[in-house]
């Protein structure tokens, strides 16, 4: 006989970055840690920060999620990841795969996506226990409604109850929570089923009085209030809105990152970040890139063309050969990896209008783009130091030159990257590579560290954390009241 389909809970939020992400994945890990089977959705994700699977592309924020439920992440968990490309519009990456554009004036197509994450999210439901669906942005958009799948249009499409998440560190709470009550329509407003108050500091009680009238004015009840959870700043990081400096002014080395409009997979820091000795800056624009940096780090960027001329307006490419000049290192990740070179060419327009640009002429390499899209997880070794990681590679185009024969790194036996003679400067196309411990010491050695006190296990820590965030969430939230609304019928409007 074939099971019935699991029960599933969407978790809204009255706005980006209210915490929907950290909330959902510290509630797999909890639900995990019961004994369910509970897997992550998302139904539509706008983000350049994605994560590699066996399957394809989806969001960081849902590959972080899988891993808190312990399940391997899969592109039905985000069917629909919309990566922008300046204010124009977006590559569209559907169940995985590349599937063209879509721009600004054509965002109502979005809804057109509705059957593919049905697919998506009936073929989860047949495999769990429960799914936790996180909304995007604000269900309150209701410009945005008549298309929406990512928020109660999903909802109600698919008959899943929802809770409401307001930021209380953000201020006007109360109003954010009943003002998205009052803009509903009844149909819409009867899928929210209760509220909760994520990120409050000092003393909890000193709500209730807020609590009351959110409750009077929305006749939702409250699950509960969530105090602010420091160590929440040790994770992944899901977008470009959670961008921050690592700054420890006693670092012994100091690592200069600059902020580009379009930076990707910024994920790659994270490790370094949290390095006690190691100062990392994240450079934002109207800043000069320090001088005394040790290192400077181009990361990811899913525009690489409009980054470089965003970096040479910045005048950063002066900052960046006056680093060189000086002896300093420089390292490019993915699309800062194609800056480094003497050209970067893109003749079909894949990534913005057609063209070809200088590059900062560091490494002798020349890159092309083009429309095969590399997504993959792979095992690497890092020459230098022979030690074996593990990373993946989301790009588009091919980097060609001398200095590939320095590669820093080897992938199936094959070189990968490029650096230059006197190995001060080095690119690669792998994202992840420095969330493998004796890979990371061995490169902060390579540019100063040597001797570097370093006892992180940034993997340990993750879990570490994941496991603190789902004893958080149980201290604070009616967990059991949450798997009641999962499995709560839709009441009739």
């Amino acid at each position: 006989m074939a099971r019935s389909p699991a029960p599933a809970l969407m978790i809204l939020g009255t706005g980006s970055n209210v915490g929907k992400s950290l909330v959902v994945a510290g509630l797999c890990r909890l639900l995990a840690n019961r004994g369910l089977r509970v897997l992550p959705f998302k139904p539509q994700n706008m983000s350049n920060n994605a994560a590699a699977t066996a399957g394809g592309e989806i969001g960081r924020a849902q590959a972080l999620q899988a891993r808190a439920a312990r399940v391997t992440p899969h592109p039905d968990m985000n069917p629909v990841l919309l990566k922008p490309e300046g204010e124009q519009g977006s590559q569209i990456i559907l169940q995985g795969r590349v599937a063209g554009r879509l721009s600004s004036r054509d965002f109502a197509r979005r809804g057109d996506f509705l059957p593919k994450v049905m697919e998506s999210f009936e073929r989860l439901r047949a495999d769990a226990d429960i799914v936790l669906v996180e909304g995007a942005g604000s269900p309150a958009e209701t410009n945005l409604r008549a298309r929406d799948i990512a928020n109660l249009g999903f909802a109600r499409a698919a008959s899943v109850p929802a809770v409401l998440i307001g930021d209380i560190d953000r201020g006007g709470v109360i109003a954010s929570l009943v003002g998205t009550h009052a803009v509903l329509d009844p149909a819409d407003r009867a899928m929210i089923r209760a509220f909760a108050i994520n990120r409050f500091r000092g003393d909890v009680g000193l709500f209730g009085p807020g609590v009351q009238t959110i409750e009077r004015a929305t006749g939702w009840p409250c699950l509960g209030v969530v105090p602010w959870f420091a160590a929440a700043a040790r994770l992944p990081a899901e977008d470009g809105l959670d961008i921050v400096s690592g700054r420890k002014p006693g670092g012994r080395l100091k690592i200069a990152v600059p902020v580009l409009p379009g930076i990707a997979n910024f994920d790659d820091l994270d490790p370094l970040k949290l390095e006690a000795d190691v100062d990392l800056a994240m450079i934002g624009p109207g800043r000069v890139l320090p001088g005394d940096a040790d290192l400077i780090i181009l990361p990811g960027s899913k525009t690489t063309l409009r980054d470089l001329a965003a970096l040479r307006q910045e005048g950063w490419d002066i900052d960046i050969l006056a680093h060189r000049r000086r002896g300093g290192h420089v390292l490019g990740l993915c699309g800062g990896y194609q800056m480094l070179g003497r050209v970067v060419r893109d003749p079909l327009g894949l990534e913005g209008p057609a063209g070809e640009a200088p590059g900062l002429g560091l490494l002798d390499v020349e890159t092309t783009l083009d429309a095969d899209k590399t997504v993959r997880e792979v095992d690497f070794i890092d020459v230098g130091s022979g030690q074996p990681g593990r990373a993946y590679e989301i790009h588009l185009g091919q980097t060609e030159g001398d200095d590939t024969a320095r590669a820093p790194f080897r992938v199936e036996g094959s070189p990968e990257g490029a650096a230059s003679p006197d190995g001060r400067v080095a690119g690669s196309y792998l994202h992840g590579a420095f969330a493998s411990d004796a890979v990371r010491r061995a490169w902060l050695a390579r540019i100063g560290g040597m001797g570097l006190s370093s006892s992180l296990n940034y993997e340990d820590e993750v879990e570490r954390v994941l496991d603190a965030l789902a004893v958080h969430l149980e201290a604070h939230l009616d967990i059991d009241a949450l798997l009641d609304l999962a499995a709560a019928p839709i009441p009739a409007v």
